[in-house]
């Protein structure tokens, strides 16, 4: 079925190659026939955890974004691999970066944060039956780990103290699963 705004790509030029993020310039046809150009970065994917431990609490790290300059309130996440599949990409994250492994997993969705300028997705899932057996953080990861009831971490989403996109999208997701 065509999509009357579909814009399709008539070149494309690689302006940036990094080792995460890759920079594009694309001239596409747009809908009303013309051309545009539309920039972007190609980004490998990630996966988001909700870890419930046996009490109810989340798992949650707080971390320091450079970009932002300063530390954030997110749940435990990663960049997938070259060829990793999505669940050991989230086993793999959740243990290297809290400590605990999950018995438990399900896989609930995807978001899309940043549509405007990027193609990467991340993979949400929740892990339950969370064991702690030591963490396995990368050279130069520094964290904070932090046990919050969904409860407060709800209100820290309305009082500003969370603003991390995927965390915000996976505790929509964790008030639906967790309801019952």
């Amino acid at each position: 079925m065509h999509d009357p705004l579909h814009e399709e790509q008539q070149s494309t030029e690689q302006v940036f190659d990094g080792k995460l993020l890759h920079v594009f310039r694309d001239e596409v046809r747009l809908p009303d026939g013309r051309l545009g150009l539309r920039e972007y970065v190609r980004h490998p994917g990630a996966v988001v955890v909700i870890p419930v431990c046996e009490d109810g609490t989340l798992i949650f790290e707080r971390q320091f974004r450079y970009p932002l300059r300063r530390a954030f309130l997110e749940l435990p996440a990663g960049k997938i691999d070259a060829g990793e599949d999505i669940l050991a990409c989230a086993r793999r994250e959740l243990q290297e970066e809290t400590g605990y492994v999950g018995a438990e997993w399900r896989h609930l969705g995807v978001m899309h944060p940043c549509i405007g300028y990027s193609d990467e997705r991340i993979e949400i899932f929740l892990a339950t039956g969370l064991h702690h057996v030591g963490h396995a953080w990368d050279e130069g990861e520094f964290l904070e780990i932090i046990r919050m009831p969904l409860t407060e971490a709800r209100a820290a989403v309305f009082d500003g103290r969370i603003t991390d996109a995927k965390t915000i999208t996976a505790l929509f997701w964790a008030e639906r699963e967790l309801a019952g």
